[in-house]
């Protein structure tokens, strides 16, 4: 349009009606940026979790439990003679001669105390309080994220961290067993017999069970990294309060409060390859982590939308 029809009273009436048509469009354009925005800040915290050498140095030693386990029974069954005849060790380690399967609910097993459990406190611990320390969190919070939408990014991405090494180790004990040992059908501890398709059922609904009972260990370090701004320190005390709570576990005098720690149940997996399925202490454990996550995570949302952010 020239610089003589914009001056006439049409073309500025025109010019007027294209202003408005952009006024309404605007937001529209603003609500599918913040859109677009919530699924770039999930996935840019997934890419960035998972590109760390941390992370994958982690998974890999995850992933090296159930072939140490693997190897350790081959050579000591080389014999013909029983993987576990004192009937110690992680439950299910002595049919894992007779099938590799049973590999997985050992490597699950012989993790979940410790290494799974660990690994999740190093990346909750490390959520806020790395951010921090690194002196990107107040860049993150200049975004149109809002604190809470960052806090319940960061915890997402915890959480799909506990399922991708869930199945880490659930995928290594299921290669590594395939390999040295034989396939089929499988033996439940009730005795009965059940077809390789269905114990592979199972043993993916475990590995879900499993990734679930460390919702509440995510929501914990969440907590602790609104904190403090050092991740190291964080990360430390998130793991120094998972040694702790596992050793008060194993005293007896403590019975009375070890139904609510938050690792009492966590090997009631077990119990799903029963049959009939034992669903006691499967319901306990899951409720109590769901209690975990709800206590730990409305106090990491309380602690950190009243946080002062200096760094």
């Amino acid at each position: 349009m020239s610089r003589a029809e914009t001056s006439t009273p049409k073309g500025r009436e025109e010019r007027r009606e294209e202003r408005r048509e952009e006024r309404r469009d605007q937001p529209h354009r603003t609500v599918s940026r913040r859109a677009t925005f919530r699924g770039t800040l999930y996935g840019s915290e997934l890419l960035t979790t998972f590109r760390r050498w941390r992370t994958l140095a982690l998974l890999a030693v995850l992933a090296a439990v159930p072939v140490l386990v693997g190897a350790a029974v081959k050579i000591e069954t080389g014999d013909g003679s029983s993987a576990d005849p004192a009937g110690g060790g992680p439950a299910f380690i002595s049919q894992i001669s007779n099938n590799g399967l049973f590999l997985v609910f050992t490597g699950l097993a012989a993790t979940l105390p410790f290494f799974l459990p660990m690994a999740i406190g190093v990346i909750a611990g490390d959520a806020i309080a790395g951010e921090s320390s690194a002196g990107t969190l107040r860049y993150l919070l200049v975004a149109p994220a809002g604190r809470t939408r960052l806090l319940l990014t960061k915890y997402a991405t915890t959480l799909t961290f506990c399922l991708v090494a869930t199945l880490v180790v659930a995928i290594s004990a299921l290669t590594v067993g395939a390999f040295l040992f034989p396939l089929g059908d499988l033996t439940t501890i009730s005795g009965t017999n059940i077809s390789f398709t269905e114990g592979l059922g199972r043993a993916l609904l475990i590995a879900l069970v499993v990734a679930a009972s460390l919702i509440g260990v995510a929501a914990l370090g969440l907590f602790i990294s609104t904190l403090t701004s050092s991740g190291i320190a964080a990360m430390a005390t998130t793991v120094g309060l998972l040694i702790t709570i596992q050793i008060l576990d194993q005293i007896p005098q403590l019975h009375a409060l070890q139904p609510y720690f938050f690792s009492h149940y966590w090997l009631s997996f077990a119990d799903l390859m029963r049959e009939p399925v034992y669903w006691d202490d499967l319901m306990k454990n899951l409720g109590l982590q769901a209690l975990y996550a709800a206590v730990f995570g409305s106090a990491a949302w309380a602690r950190f939308t009243t946080k002062d952010i200096t760094a």
